[in-house]
């Protein structure tokens, strides 16, 4: 068959490629510790569960407008103007399938072929995919360690050219578990409006904070001028099958997105739009269990990363990854990744999964129990004891 040559420009994710090979290593009678796929491994709220079966019961099984149902783009925009103290109402946001989809409409409705998109590297690599597949440059903007994976404000400038038309930006990030600053953030808005370009600013994980309180760009004047945010439930809420996300923007972006998802979608499911409101507006106790679970996971992580002899890793921020610097094997991020999980039997992404600028470093997702976490050090320090004392050499 003949296909569009546009969908050789559309990348994959690595998460699920090395899930499936953890898998059939399992089917063979391996034992394997999952590091490598970023879900929460609690269970949905129960008040959750409980107001999808209401709403199940109570007909909403049927369709719903395309950019999901008034009442619950009401909802979602009274917790928004709730929890940053702004002013937003239904017309500001668009109910989708997921959190992905909104990346993915939000670039078609913004960019044209020929136009230069910057993004965060190392970063989801949804960004990158989406911006060379509808034809435009993508500029990496580089993340370091050195800088606890923030931009550099004169390297952002240097990258913005008059064919700038949209910045992809993440905080808390995936895959570094670092934090933009309010400064940061502030600055990228100012440079927006400068320049003449758009924001996706995704904050998929902005529930998720430790020592630091998350800062919206919804909290900067104008914002929706320029930036569209990515919000959902799939990380907060353990929700991540659900497939639930949504996008706060200004009135015109959301007619178009709203016309995107009549062609794409047709609409939300109508019980899942419920469900989430829910999980917004209902008892969050749950949620901050589950983050202060997640915090004790980074400390025993973090601690047992640095007590590998050739391992250093930062205190992640946010989210639910270490990002370890492993360049003192001399080997590629993949072939480390590889052999963790051929010779230790712990899965991990190589941090190249994330953008060329992930070399160096692989990616270990702490949603996982504190005895596998620790089981899963024990393994890898001796693995890589093994491969720094030469008594294992990759193939």
């Amino acid at each position: 068959m003949k296909f569009a040559e546009r969908i050789n420009r559309l990348g994959g994710e690595a998460a699920f490629s090395v899930l499936a090979k953890a898998r059939e290593l399992e089917a063979q009678g391996r034992e394997i510790i999952h590091l490598e796929i970023g879900e929460p491994d609690f269970d949905t709220p129960r008040n959750i569960i409980d107001k999808a079966h209401w709403a199940l019961d109570n007909q909403c099984t049927h369709y719903t407008p395309s950019a999901g149902a008034m009442e619950w783009r009401e909802s979602y925009a009274r917790y928004l103007s709730e929890r940053y103290n702004v002013d937003l109402d239904y017309r500001n946001i668009v109910i989708m399938p997921g959190a992905k989809p909104v990346i993915f409409l939000t670039a078609l409705a913004l960019i044209e072929e020929g136009d230069e998109v910057v993004y965060p590297n190392p970063g989801y690599p949804a960004y990158e995919s989406v911006a060379n597949f509808l034809g435009a440059k993508a500029v990496p903007m580089i993340l370091r360690e050195e800088n606890n994976f923030r931009f550099d404000i004169d390297e952002l400038k240097s990258l913005i050219t008059p064919k700038t038309k949209l910045m992809f930006i993440n905080s808390p990030q995936n895959p570094t578990g670092g934090m933009l600053t309010r400064k940061d953030l502030e600055t990228i808005a100012e440079l927006a409006v400068e320049h003449d370009f758009y924001i996706i600013m995704d904050e998929i994980y902005s529930r998720i904070c430790y020592e630091e309180p998350h800062f919206s760009t919804l909290q900067i004047p104008n914002a929706l001028d320029r930036i569209v945010v990515v919000e959902g439930h799939s990380k907060t809420y353990a929700m991540t099958g659900w497939r639930l996300g949504y996008a706060a923007c200004n009135e015109a972006l959301a007619e178009h997105l709203t016309l995107l998802m009549v062609n794409a979608n047709s609409c939300p499911a109508a019980f899942t739009q419920v469900a989430g409101a829910e999980a917004l507006h209902g008892d969050q106790s749950d949620v901050d269990k589950m983050v202060a679970r997640f915090k004790m996971r980074r400390d025993l992580i973090v601690k047992g990363l640095n007590e590998i002899e050739g391992v250093s890793c930062t205190m992640p921020k946010g989210a639910f990854y270490a990002f370890p610097n492993v360049k003192s094997f001399g080997k590629k991020a993949t072939e480390i990744a590889d052999y963790l999980m051929e010779e230790a039997g712990v899965a991990c992404l190589a941090g190249t999964s994330f953008g060329a600028h992930g070399e160096g470093y692989i990616r270990l997702s702490y949603a996982n129990s504190l005895e596998n976490i620790q089981k899963a050090l024990d393994k890898m320090q001796e693995a890589l004891a093994k491969l720094k004392e030469g008594r294992h050499a990759l193939v």
